[in-house]
């Protein structure tokens, strides 16, 4: 059974940093692409960073390059989301999903399993 796991979340200040971490067991780890999607309310869930197999692609929504970085560890079956410099309109709920493909997209549908989800909350 395919779990993702995510953590991190929580409610901070504009400005502030977190990092969100998503545990992944019943995969193949290293064999997939991993996305982090975020939804805030009332609006449709919306991609936000996805990299590749082995981290050397990696592509990020235009309005968190330079504030948000994507990683992964292998060893650990685990992808992170580091948020630096949050903003109010971060605010979400994050999700973690892993790709059925190994090319880097950046839709929904791109993606096979999906977490359970993080609430981030950015205060101004």
């Amino acid at each position: 059974q395919v779990q993702l796991i995510e953590s991190g979340g929580g409610l901070v200040k504009a400005g502030d940093s977190l990092r969100l971490s998503c545990a992944a067991s019943g995969l193949t780890f290293s064999n997939r692409v991993f996305g982090w999607f975020r939804q805030a309310p009332g609006k449709e869930r919306e991609f936000v960073a996805v990299i590749s197999v082995t981290g050397s692609s990696i592509r990020y929504l235009d309005s968190v390059k330079g504030r948000f970085t994507i990683s992964r560890d292998n060893a650990k079956n685990t992808v992170y989301l580091q948020m630096n410099s949050l903003k109010p309109e971060d605010t979400a709920v994050y999700y973690c999903a892993a790709s059925g493909t190994s090319l880097i997209l950046t839709t929904l549908n791109s993606y096979d399993y999906w977490g359970q989800g993080t609430q981030v909350t950015v205060s101004s």
